[in-house]
């Protein structure tokens, strides 16, 4: 299931590292396209972007793909899959258009399994931010999977389902450093 936050330990690269991971996908807004981060490889839909931080020993990867609802193209997520700097956790974080019914947090399915849903840990001035640590059972399930479906909520009755290819997860989850 999606409900335990991240919990990651402290540290001055860490920090610097999920800032600058969080930076590529919201420096321009939400369009990994227009994100900081050189495109090191694509596997299927997604993207391994990689930067250096600041003060960092090593470069930071994420694997990104940006998503749209099918019936309302103007509401779009981005999906970053990364590994924290002392490779201690692996998360997942989504980055919501401002305006998500923050309360009713992040739905996930994947194929036809509903696998939970995640809170909404802050916002900024270009999104709402969840994440979530992925254990292994959602990671296997991300691995074997074919299609997963983000859902976020505009009011209680109304969620907007955003599909998300998995095609080239497994691979580029194993390829990030």
């Amino acid at each position: 299931m999606l409900v335990r936050p991240a919990c990651l330990p402290s540290g001055r690269g860490l920090i610097l590292a999920l800032a600058a991971l969080t930076g590529l996908a919201l420096a321009s807004g939400v369009s990994p396209a227009a994100a900081q981060g050189a495109v090191k490889a694509k596997y299927g839909d997604w993207e391994m972007r990689c930067e250096m931080p600041a003060g960092a020993a090593r470069e930071q990867c994420a694997l990104i793909q940006s998503i749209a609802a099918e019936d309302k193209p103007n509401v779009s997520l981005v999906v970053i899959i990364l590994k924290t700097a002392d490779a201690k956790a692996r998360l997942l974080r989504v980055i919501a258009p401002l305006g998500v019914l923050i309360p009713a947090d992040l739905g996930l399915k994947i194929d036809t399994v509903d696998v939970g849903r995640a809170g909404f840990v802050r916002c900024l001035p270009t999104g709402c931010v969840a994440e979530v640590v992925m254990e292994d059972k959602l990671l296997d399930q991300l691995k074997v999977g074919k299609n997963a479906t983000f859902i976020i909520f505009n009011t209680p009755e109304e969620g907007v389902g955003l599909p998300l290819v998995l095609d080239g997860f497994k691979q580029g989850f194993e390829a990030l450093p």
